[in-house]
């Protein structure tokens, strides 16, 4: 899972909408600061990862079920509702999505009521379009990113020792196996043994369903694809509207002579961009038709092989070529007379050894048979390099394509940049115009993929549904078929549990070997970690000549935790690069997981402040780190300094009478931490630092 950015709309301090904070993601610079004294909300930012994709909070968030901004619940109209969102987007595999949590808040005269949140879903799908995901969307969630294990990596540093307490210990074991990938062979077990069940309460059940209320479904399902189709055209007709106002403003920019040879530069790279599109649309379906009408041949080796064995054992054992028809033999027979003249008796000697030919006879049919499949092996035997030349090529071309687009796309972003930062109002105007209508034109073709989605799903419902209407099954044919199906799954469920012994062992000694690793290179103290079957974290010392359990102190346990947390990565990273046999067991994006840290250097000394901070870039593949100006002094600063890709400030504005306004000196120059407010509201603002 990749962090891209995160949005927040009247979440606690950040009052109306944040800019979108885009996290830094690369290999190299992976590392995205966020700088701000106590009360500004680093908690609150923290808190807002968690709270969009699991609807959790940590220990130390105070008040969570009062998540609306007060200054805006305060300039609501009375009854009026006061929406608070926040909005995620990551990357999982090659797929991205867009994640949006929302409640509501409504302000009477006495008393202020919440809503229950609302969550949505959107992926980014082959067409370049966003699709909704209205189904299941928890269980998608879980499936990134497991909410058992959200601890491990949006955490607040100062309590993160809390992972190797031992009241803890029970549910960080089974949210380590989760992630370890053993906990996907516990829940295959446990929802198999719910299919039996299921499949054996299905065995007491016959009788097709009610066809009147499958009509009636369908008849609702056409009603709404009616609906969605009409929506289509509709989008249609604005897009191309839009577009005729994108031209019109940038016509406008082209008039302006300071502007004017990166306005005809934009619209030169925009048509680049829409022609690579269109052939990476191209691309994918010439890839996706040669899988599917030439992929066959890769597959067929085997039996090819096995064909010419076949082969060159007949013409070993001298029964191909056959050099005698069948027929002939049977006239000689019939004839009763053979061709040197001899009588063929039925019964004699010579008529038994002519009528022995006909066993040698009848492999001329064989014979052509091999001839006639001999030419179509060799026929597909020539289809395969063409086959793997053909996706090769197709798979190079979209990935030039790619980065080409990639390339266009930055390009013209800094374009985008130049203009709305241009001393002329004019220009900004015009800027901000063609933006606005850039956003509209995205949300059109959003809303119309995701219409598009709709679309296909009821279709296929309203398909599913005439079946069923049709569908009429003999029980005693579905019975069988029940009692199969329960037959494989217990056996399915036996080789589950063997496979989930053998991988735990492996990886548990693996994993507790890294953790060491990690930790020693850390701290001064002669401790060793141990990871017990339960997979429970302790820390041992061996100076009597055996292992005794120690009391370690508090930043021990968090260098513990931290190394704990970072084996993980490592192991499972690893895993999946190096053993690709087990790599089915791992999670599907290969251990890449980000951290997102709220004060983790705070109870440490300055050596392990240094340690800490030089050990986990290595370690994740993605940092997200809140900080005061305090902790990021010197030591944590240096040690992060080549692995920086974005920071941000944290701006609180106090509505205390004479505030002492702070700020902090950053290479790219001095950021307000503090300034009063021009209201009786405290709130927070995110500013990016250069």
């Amino acid at each position: 899972m990749r962090l891209l950015s995160i949005q927040l709309h009247n979440f606690r301090q950040f009052y109306g909408t944040t800019p979108e904070l885009v996290l830094a993601a690369s290999p190299n610079h992976k590392v995205t600061v966020i700088h701000g004294n106590n009360g500004a909300g680093k908690t609150g930012l923290l808190n807002a990862f968690t709270w969009v994709l699991y609807e959790k909070t940590t220990a130390a968030f105070a008040s969570p079920d009062q998540l609306v901004n007060k200054r805006a619940l305060a300039e609501a109209a009375v009854g009026s509702p006061v929406e608070c969102w926040v909005e995620l987007a990551c990357e999982h595999g090659t797929t991205q999505y867009r994640i949006r949590r929302t409640c509501r808040a409504y302000r009477s005269a006495t008393e202020i009521t919440h809503s229950k949140s609302e969550l949505s879903l959107k992926y980014a799908g082959e067409d370049g379009r966003w699709h909704i995901s209205d189904k299941h969307m928890e269980d998608m969630i879980g499936r990134i990113l497991p909410v058992s294990l959200h601890q491990y990596f949006f955490f607040d540093g100062e309590r993160i020792e809390q992972i190797v307490r031992s009241n803890k210990k029970a549910e960080i074991a089974e949210a380590t196996k989760a992630l370890l990938g053993v906990e996907v062979l516990t829940r295959s077990i446990r929802h198999l043994g719910e299919a039996c069940k299921t499949l054996e309460n299905e065995l007491q059940r016959y009788g097709d369903p009610e066809t009147q209320k499958l009509v009636q479904q369908k008849q609702k399902l056409e009603t709404e694809l009616e609906q969605f189709t009409q929506r289509q055209l509709e989008i249609e007709s604005e897009v191309e509207h839009h577009k005729v106002l994108r031209q019109d403003v940038a016509s406008t920019l082209r008039e302006f002579e300071a502007v004017r040879e990166v306005q005809k530069r934009r619209d030169d790279l925009e048509k680049q961009r829409q022609g690579l599109r269109d052939g990476l649309d191209q691309g994918r379906v010439r890839l996706k038709s040669a899988i599917s009408t030439q992929g066959y041949t890769v597959l067929l080796t085997d039996a090819i092989a096995q064909f010419r064995d076949l082969e060159k054992g007949l013409r070993q054992r001298g029964e191909l070529p056959a050099d005698i028809k069948q027929q002939f033999v049977l006239d000689l027979l019939e004839r009763q007379r053979c061709i040197c003249g001899m009588e063929l008796e039925a019964g004699s000697t010579h008529y038994h050894q002519v009528q022995a030919y006909l066993e040698r006879a009848g492999l001329a049919d064989v014979e052509e048979t091999v001839i006639r499949m001999g030419a179509q092996m060799e026929a597909i035997n020539r289809q395969v390099p063409v086959f793997w030349k053909t996706v090769d090529d197709e798979q190079r071309k979209i990935g030039e394509m790619r980065q080409n687009l990639s390339r266009i796309e930055t390009e013209l972003e800094t374009i985008h940049d130049q203009l709305r930062s241009s001393p002329s109002e004019d220009i900004r105007n015009l800027e901000k115009r063609h933006e606005e209508i850039d956003a509209k034109i995205q949300s059109l073709n959003r809303e119309q993929g995701e219409n598009n989605q709709k679309i296909k799903d009821r279709e296929k419902l309203i398909e599913d549904l005439r079946r069923q209407i049709e569908k009429h099954q003999a029980t005693e044919a579905r019975q069988a078929q029940t009692q199969r199906r329960i037959a494989a799954t217990e056996d399915a469920i036996a080789r589950l549990k063997q496979v989930q012994t053998n991988v735990d062992l492996v990886f548990r000694s693996d994993l507790e070997r890294r953790v060491k690793e990690i930790f020693q290179r850390i701290v001064v103290v002669p401790y060793i970690p141990r990871l017990t079957e339960k997979y429970e974290l302790n820390l041992v010392e061996t100076t009597t000549g055996r292992e005794q359990l120690v009391a370690a102190s508090t930043g021990e346990n968090q260098v513990l935790s931290l190394s704990f947390i970072g084996a993980i990565i490592d192991r499972v990273r690893d895993w999946s690069r190096k053993d690709r046999q087990s790599q089915w067991l791992m999670p599907p994006d290969g251990g890449n997981y980000p951290m997102v840290m709220d004060s983790p250097f705070g109870s440490l000394d300055e050596t392990y402040r240094r340690q800490v901070a030089r050990s986990l870039p290595t370690l994740a593949n993605q940092l997200v780190v809140l900080v005061s100006k305090t902790q990021w002094r010197g030591e944590v600063a240096a040690e992060m300094a080549d692995y920086m890709g974005r920071q941000y400030v944290l701006v609180y504005y106090s509505p205390k009478e004479e505030v002492s306004e702070d700020f902090i000196d950053l290479a790219e120059g001095r950021y307000a931490l503090v300034k009063p407010s021009s209201s009786e509201f405290e709130w927070t603002e995110i500013v990016e630092v250069g």
